[in-house]
């Protein structure tokens, strides 16, 4: 394992959620290649904000809809674990948030798979209780 790349990876990532955490969707974007394998699990027709996405204008409004369209909990999300290796990382954790049109809490855990190269993001997969997103979105 190259500790280095791991560790470039570690505070890659821990950018990301800081920047996420303060709101920006233009400086979070920032922080992802021109092209970005984007993947998140679920229904578009349902919740339209986990469609395909593959640049970073895309990232960007991305988190624009999500913010739109969630309001996260205080303290939200919570990370468990980061756990990098070379150029990949794995976080895990639990998001506890609201639909705003539905005035619905939901929670998830996840797991959040991200590539780091060259010190920005290229890869964003993210697993999820998509069907409990979906029904707090009015399914």
């Amino acid at each position: 394992m190259d500790h280095d790349r791991s560790d470039s990876t570690r505070s890659a990532v821990q950018a990301f959620f800081t920047r996420f955490g303060e709101g920006d969707p233009e400086r979070t974007a920032e922080l992802f290649a021109a092209t970005v394998d984007w993947m998140i699990t679920g229904d578009p027709a349902v919740v339209p904000w986990v469609r395909p996405r593959s640049t970073r204008a895309d990232v960007a409004a991305h988190f624009r809809e999500l913010a739109e369209n969630v309001a996260q909990a205080d303290g939200s999300p919570v990370i468990d674990a980061i756990l990098a290796d070379g150029r990949d990382a794995v976080v895990t954790g639990a998001l506890n948030a609201t639909i705003r049109t539905t005035g619905k809490p939901f929670r998830t855990p996840f797991a959040l798979h991200l590539t780091v190269e060259d010190g920005l993001l290229t890869r964003f997969h993210l697993y999820e209780d998509s069907l409990a997103v979906a029904r707090a979105a009015g399914l």
